[in-house]
């Protein structure tokens, strides 16, 4: 239960930093960034994908960042969760690197085209339902940053301001301890500090007004409860499958069982079950196909966000990358056997 606090709590901490940050970039740049990336549909695949494929998950949390945010298509969400295999990534570039790269490569030449057929075929709006888009209000125009300013602001020190302040520095404080995230120093853990520390400053000195409608009431009151309770409840109720997984391995089953198989529990939001197709396959119990099928579906814990902002979308990109993982398998027996 520890683990899964721990868990909750890091998954939530970076995603209310980077709907932070994304809300403070399309503010200074007067939307021209959201505009440039709602221009293009195969920019937002590309750019997806990218951070799909990036191992761990930090990379798909952004990607549902700007989804939710309307700043990308359900398309792109496709794309970055087919390229991404969460933080087995890491587990299978030291088993087996070559194959790590081989199915990296596929992953986001899959995510690119399934990104792709999804919008062409779906039509669905970028801008997702129950959240507004990223909007700009007349008090947004550019304030400068002046001492005087900053100081005046923590004079009057508004409630917000101080819960804010607070809940991000210990934030950082917990990342840099290692009581958050990876304990050892990595690219992930100074990836969380960066976020951490840049939406700790942004809280720090934005406006009051900037601060009380787009961090309060926006990220700190809507987004951030509910990516926190749904992480936190998707995470304890995948414990006892992610057991049970653990302690009956599929291995010597049938190809194309193994690999209908690993598609399925590649729906679990989780990282847990899905290490066990990689340790498989690096010792040769399992064939590539059974691989490249859960790591088509399985996100690690990417989807955790969307499932908070959208039951219904969680599940519509789940079922398009069941379908994708499936095909994908059953492709791959047939031309490997």
């Amino acid at each position: 239960m520890i683990r899964i606090l721990h868990e909750s709590l890091m998954i939530t901490g970076f995603v209310a930093a980077m709907m932070l940050i994304v809300e403070s970039l399309n503010v200074q740049t007067r939307g021209r960034w959201q505009q440039w990336l709602s221009g293009s549909r195969m920019t937002q695949y590309a750019v997806a994908a990218l951070l799909g494929v990036t191992p761990g998950c930090l990379g798909a949390f952004l990607v549902v960042t700007l989804y939710t945010h309307g700043a990308v298509s359900v398309g792109a969400v496709v794309a970055a969760m087919i390229a991404t295999s969460g933080d087995e990534a890491f587990v299978l570039l030291a088993l087996a690197p070559g194959a790590a790269v081989r199915l990296m490569a596929i992953l986001l030449a899959l995510g690119l085209a399934a990104g792709a057929l999804v919008d062409l075929l779906v039509r669905k709006p970028a801008t997702p339902a129950h959240c507004e888009a990223l909007l700009l209000h007349e008090e947004d125009a550019a304030t400068p940053f002046t001492l005087e300013r900053l100081k005046a602001q923590w004079r009057h020190c508004s409630a917000s301001r101080g819960i804010l302040t607070t809940a991000l520095a210990l934030f950082v404080f917990a990342v840099a301890a290692g009581e958050l995230g990876p304990p050892e120093w990595n690219w992930i853990r100074v990836t969380l500090l960066l976020a951490g520390g840049i939406s700790l400053w942004i809280a720090v000195t934005v406006t009051d007004h900037f601060l009380d409608e787009h961090l309060w009431k926006h990220v700190a009151r809507r987004h951030v409860p509910r990516v926190f309770l749904w992480t936190f409840a998707a995470l304890t109720a995948t414990g006892p499958l992610t057991r049970l997984l653990t302690d009956h391995p599929a291995a010597g089953a049938s190809p194309w069982l193994l690999t209908a198989a690993a598609a399925v529990t590649g729906i679990i939001p989780e990282s847990g079950p899905h290490l066990i197709f990689v340790t498989l396959y690096a010792e040769g119990a399992i064939p590539f196909a059974a691989l490249l099928a859960n790591s088509v579906v399985q996100d690690g814990h990417g989807m955790l966000p969307l499932l908070a902002h959208s039951a219904r979308d969680f599940v519509r990109v789940k079922a398009i990358n069941l379908a994708a993982g499936l095909a994908a398998g059953a492709i791959a027996l047939a031309l490997l056997r």
